[in-house]
């Protein structure tokens, strides 16, 4: 299975008349509600490779009718204005769970090596957001949520490099039985370094279908598709070997970290799965896959 992107080019590129989003924007949340499609996407005023000094990271919002065209408020909707996310928050992921949208993201301090923290906030609309602070007081990127409960708790999955973990919680505040489930692969050309999940597992009839990214010890960022059991998403039930999409375009091999595909969300639209996708954490594409030629040998 591979992703077909939809355009060579990004459909959302930094704005120079925004101070803080005139470098970079990539690594957005997606999320379809109410007939449109609602992106939250990071976004840094200067280069997100600290070429040019100290970034920051802003939160911004766009909205789209079609999934392709957005448009966004020339206002970010979270900024570095905490303790814990004094560089600004990155990497989104969203998904609705009682009548809620809950947006699990990186706080990132700066204050010494080591300072990202996964945190956790809620919304009604998707533009206020309520921060509920730190879930996990370590080190630790690339949380999402499962958009549903797992034999009644919470589950989430995040990254103890270099492997994805899932835990487990009764109240989306306190995590408990951590176990690492899938694992970076040492004879992989592509996934070798490290592995970490991207959107939300989806639900299908065979299971949840999770996209994920794989890193090679090059540091070329891949994203690549497994499938975990239902009633059990500890468990795997097909990895597949090949990527599903790889660095390819100019401004996914060339942008200001170089050889990068990174995505934090999805869409389902009829039968389509729009995959978008930071590239070379600079700007954003998307691509998609067809649902209906899913296939687990």
């Amino acid at each position: 299975m591979k992703l077909e992107r939809l355009s060579h080019e990004p459909i959302l590129k930094p704005n120079p008349a925004h101070n803080w989003e005139a470098a970079a924007v990539f690594n957005c949340a997606a999320i379809a509600h109410n007939g449109l499609v609602h992106m939250v996407y990071r976004a840094t005023d200067i280069t997100s490779n600290g070429s040019e000094g100290v970034y920051i990271n802003n939160l911004g919002y766009a909205i789209s009718k079609d999934g392709i065209n957005f448009n966004r408020l020339e206002q970010p909707i979270l900024i570095n204005d905490v303790e814990q996310e004094l560089r600004g928050p990155e990497d989104p992921r969203i998904v609705r769970l009682d009548g809620k949208f809950y947006m699990t993201y990186t706080g990132y301090g700066g204050r010494f090596d080591g300072d990202y923290r996964i945190c956790l906030a809620s919304s009604d609309n998707l533009i206020d957001w309520e921060r509920h602070g730190v879930l996990l007081d370590e080190p630790n990127k690339d949380a999402v949520l499962f958009p549903e409960k797992i034999n009644g708790r919470y589950a989430m999955l995040h990254r103890r490099p270099p492997d994805i973990w899932i835990a487990y919680s009764d109240d989306l505040l306190h995590w408990d039985n951590h176990q690492a489930i899938m694992l970076a692969l040492p004879d992989s050309s592509w996934e070798n370094e490290k592995v970490g999940a991207c959107g939300p597992p989806i639900e299908t009839n065979d299971g949840w279908l999770l996209i994920y990214h794989g890193v090679s010890q090059e540091l070329h960022y891949s994203l690549g598709i497994t499938l975990l059991d239902k009633d059990d998403p500890s468990q795997i039930i097909h990895r597949q070997q090949e990527p599903l999409m790889e660095p390819e375009l100019d401004w996914e091999i060339n942008g200001y970290v170089p050889n990068v595909v990174f995505s934090c969300g999805q869409v389902q639209l009829g039968d389509k799965l729009l995959v978008y996708y930071g590239g070379a954490d600079t700007a954003i594409g998307v691509a998609q896959l067809d649902m209906r030629q899913l296939k687990f040998v």
